[in-house]
């Protein structure tokens, strides 16, 4: 993996990879959204209310994934100085806060049928927004300071701290006694859900980790350009132009 530390190697890998992306998550977000709204069951029990499961439970998975992504990231730039690890985990931290909000605001849509209420503070509940927090951290901490290599760092060790919570995340409901439902899809014995469920859900979530490295390669590419516009200005600035030289050397 080291080798994908040389910029120019890694640029050329995803714009290799960009369309395939791209295209991967138009298939299967059309193809999840079909089977959701239309080709899946209604619950016997959450009845139309249930297809808001198939939003919300990747949103939930990729809000985890994010973050787990940006801590590598940040381990492998306070660890090697990889750069590249740095600007990957700065880019992922908005995807991974807009997944975050999006499982909050859905699991909020259910939340009202199906518990009476808008908001509980629930393990699971409150553990997913203390991860909306950490996101929102990590990006005002790594644009506080006027160095930025300063910024990166500590937002760096901010992200490998928080990172305890994602565990906390995926276990609150075998620790506590929480409003959430146990484990469904990921099993030692199996998914206990229905295919006709599964299905919808599994394209959702392949879409959704499709997206992600969709728009992670387009914003590492555009941190990359910013950062020569950058240098290239700091460069001009620090050389005087060419009539002040002459009229010092006058």
């Amino acid at each position: 993996m080291h080798s994908f530390a040389n910029p120019t190697r890694f640029l050329r890998l995803t714009r290799a990879l960009q369309p395939w992306a791209a295209g991967v998550a138009l298939v299967c977000l059309a193809a999840g959204l079909y089977f959701s709204l239309f080709a899946s069951p209604a619950d016997y029990q959450q009845s139309e209310t249930v297809r808001i499961m198939y939003v919300h439970v990747p949103a939930a998975w990729m809000a985890m994934f994010c973050y787990v992504a940006m801590a590598a990231g940040s381990a492998s730039f306070l660890i090697w100085r990889h750069r590249v690890a740095d600007l990957v985990a700065k880019a992922t931290a908005p995807i991974g806060a807009s997944f975050t909000f999006l499982a909050l605001v859905t699991g909020s849509l259910w939340g009202k049928p199906m518990w009476g209420t808008w908001w509980v503070w629930d393990a699971r509940l409150t553990s997913v927004l203390i991860l909306f927090f950490l996101y929102l951290g990590y990006m005002a901490l790594y644009n506080a300071f006027d160095d930025q290599a300063r910024g990166a760092r500590a937002a760096s060790v901010l992200a490998l701290v928080g990172v305890v919570n994602v565990p906390i995340i995926k276990f609150s409901v075998d620790w506590w006694n929480t409003l959430h439902q146990p484990a469904s899809v990921v099993r030692l014995d199996g998914p206990s859900i229905h295919p006709s469920m599964l299905t919808p859900l599994l394209l959702m979530a392949v879409g959704y980790t499709a997206f992600y490295a969709w728009v992670l390669f387009l914003r590492v590419r555009t941190e990359f350009a910013a950062e020569k516009i950058r240098a290239l200005r700091f460069r001009q600035a620090a050389v005087p132009p060419a009539r002040e030289l002459k009229s010092q050397e006058g």
